[in-house]
């Protein structure tokens, strides 16, 4: 073992590199550049220490290394000028996105505009929203009809052809940038379509891209690692391999058609961080990082949440502070909380998906009982400074009940029947449910499954039971004042209902989260501003949201404190500022409820609702709110 510091190794290695650079035309001008030399000074430390952990044993590595940072300054020096500006702005401003302007918005390309250039036609509407942020769904190639929604890639740098092609995107991404929108995409990092080029070599049995998957001759090491792996997608294939024709097993966490890549081989690393530049370059601003807890596998565990992939994502994140410097990451983790907010860091993903909130909202409202989502804001929200949830109400995928069953314990809840209550509720399997989702992976045996379903049908706008606005915009109220950047699955701002349609479409019959992904509802907008209209009382309720959202300093940043209500139907929390902090309370329950005064023994007498406009007295008699109402007080 070397005697030098990894410091001094890194230097070492760094020297050397840069002058393997210097023999080339690219590498001598790319080192003339004084701000990607110091970028290359700050970060490389980062990318040679993991590199070196993860595969200093192989003879390889060095040169592996010499080849990446090669691939870095070719990134940046085919950086457009447009791009290394607002590189420059943010780096002035590192914060940006945590401000209270910040809202998002997602959808399908297809489904919600047609294509690239529908999107763009909708820029105007999205300005009128308030759209900061659009996270446009998978949109690379993919296989027909199986294509998991576009999550399995066949090609990370062509865009489907029926909504476009690469140069439309780097258009698009213009003209949102000019709008003051940020572009988010899908990063697949996890695994490819088993038609992407890589895989189709790998199948016909060439060992350099057979190395970049886990295949294996016979299923002895399969068996073995399934020992300790979980069924991800039990409907499609058992276990996590399958069976390719030739008689070989490949691992393949998802569905059949997904095979996942072997990040033990650095030249998976390298590849991907090709693609991953290449459309920084596009004009991408942020990765939606797919799957991320799957990337690293070791024998005797789940194959989950392993180290190794906090590793890969710190190099990869540094490998865009040198050539890409304002593209940031969002994790998508849809583990256990433990293991969700181990991924939020400054230098590993800046933003994340906050699925517990989101869950939890769902659970206070189909038992009244803001109890378990108090407890999580209290203890689960607050993440690292300069780093941000992405709060969504739904998303395009389905709800997973992901909370702790300690926490739940703790309240009296058993986790697994407490769950079973959940899917049963939401699916209309319960007495007096309001909801109409549709379950997911359901197993009527074990009542376990997951839930798909729109914020609307959910939340009871469907089955006509009374409160479903109320519900929807209690809902959106949290998602908009608890800090980090809120999300809209576009549609549900004017009240789109469950589209049953999927059932008659062969490739997505089977896939119930279809149902939670309609069409262009475009009757709805319409009617966006007819308040006498379903659509128009949502849209107006929600867009007053917004506007309450971006004129209040209080709920910039992602610091969210919890407030003990003494009641726990009500949810409260606390969103401090400079000079006034702003009091978020939340009646879940389907009758009015009180606070008692005593709640308020350290505010002033009066405070001022923003949602309302009115002064309230909250040191008189308590605060009485009717069902499902929602009050900011800023004092």
């Amino acid at each position: 073992m070397s005697s030098l510091s990894v410091e001094q190794q890194a230097r070492a290695a760094q020297a050397y590199i840069l002058q393997e650079l210097r023999k080339t035309e690219d590498g001598r001008s790319v080192l003339d550049d004084e701000a990607f030399q110091a970028r290359l000074n700050a970060h490389f430390i980062t990318v040679f220490a993991i590199f070196a952990g993860l595969y200093g044993y192989r003879n390889d590595c060095l040169d592996q290394l010499v080849d990446l940072i090669l691939m870095c300054g070719k990134s940046w020096q085919a950086r457009d000028p447009e791009l290394r500006k607002i590189d420059k702005q943010r780096e002035v401003d590192p914060e940006w996105y945590m401000s209270n302007q910040m809202l998002g918005g997602v959808c399908y390309v297809d489904r919600y505009a047609k294509n690239l250039k529908g999107i763009k036609a909708k820029i105007p509407y999205f300005k009128e929203l308030g759209l900061t942020y659009l996270h446009l769904m998978p949109l690379f190639r993919s296989p027909k009809p199986l294509n998991d929604g576009g999550y399995a890639v066949s090609s990370y740098r062509d865009v489907e052809p029926d909504l476009g092609d690469i140069d439309e995107l780097r258009e698009l991404a213009a003209e949102l940038r000019n709008a003051g929108i940020s572009l988010v995409v899908d990063l697949v990092f996890n695994h490819t379509s088993n038609e992407h080029v890589w895989a189709k070599k790998a199948a016909a049995g060439d060992p350099e891209h057979a190395a970049m998957y886990w295949i294996f001759p016979d299923r002895n090491v399969p068996s073995a690692f399934e020992r300790s792996t979980r069924e991800i997608f039990p409907d499609d294939h058992p276990g996590s391999f399958i069976q390719l024709p030739d008689g070989r097993y490949i691992w393949s966490t998802f569905y059949h058609f997904q095979w996942d890549l072997n990040y033990s081989n650095p030249t998976v690393f390298r590849a991907m961080a090709a693609e991953m530049l290449f459309l920084a370059n596009v004009g991408i601003d942020f990765f939606r990082m797919d799957a991320v807890a799957f990337m690293w596998k070791r024998m005797n565990t789940d194959c989950e949440n392993l180290p190794e992939v906090h590793k890969l994502l710190r190099a990869f994140n540094a490998l865009c502070r040198i050539s890409a410097p304002s593209v940031l990451f969002k994790s998508e983790a849809i583990v256990h909380p433990d293991f969700v907010v181990s991924y939020i860091d400054r230098n590993e993903c800046q933003l994340s998906y906050n699925p517990l909130q989101m869950a939890l909202t769902w659970e206070g409202l189909a038992t009244g009982d803001a109890s378990m989502l108090s407890q999580a804001i209290e203890r689960r929200h607050n993440i690292p400074r300069g780093c941000a949830w992405v709060n969504y109400v739904r998303s395009h995928d389905d709800i997973g009940w992901t909370f702790s069953d300690e926490d739940a314990l703790e309240l009296g809840k058993h986790g697994g029947n407490h769950r079973k209550f959940l899917n049963a509720f939401f699916v209309n399997r319960h007495p007096g449910s309001f909801a109409r989702g549709v379950p997911f992976q359901d197993n009527p045996r074990t009542g376990d499954c997951r839930i798909s379903g729109t914020t609307a049908s959910l939340a009871g706008l469907e089955s006509g039971y009374d409160g479903a606005l109320e519900r929807i915009l209690l809902s959106f109220s949290i998602a908009m004042s608890t800090g980090g950047i809120p999300l809209i699955y576009l549609g549900d701002e004017v009240g789109q209902l469950n589209d049953y349609s999927y059932l008659n479409d062969p490739s997505k019959m089977d896939d119930s989260r279809w149902v939670n992904r309609p069409f262009y509802p475009e009757a709805n907008y319409a009617q966006r501003h007819d308040i006498d209209t379903v659509p128009g009382k949502v849209y107006a309720g929600i867009k007053h949201l917004i506007n309450l959202r971006k004129s209040t300093d209080e709920l910039s940043g992602g610091r969210a404190i919890g407030f003990f209500t003494g009641n726990p139907a009500i949810l409260g929390y606390q969103r401090p500022g400079v000079n006034s902090t702003v009091l978020c309370l939340c009646n879940f329950s389907d009758g009015p409820q009180w606070i008692g005064r005593d709640r308020f023994m350290g505010m002033p007498e009066q405070a001022l609702d923003l949602v309302t406009g009115y002064m309230v007295n909250v040191r008189n008699a308590g605060i009485h709110m009717k069902p499902h109402q929602y009050i900011w007080l800023k004092y």
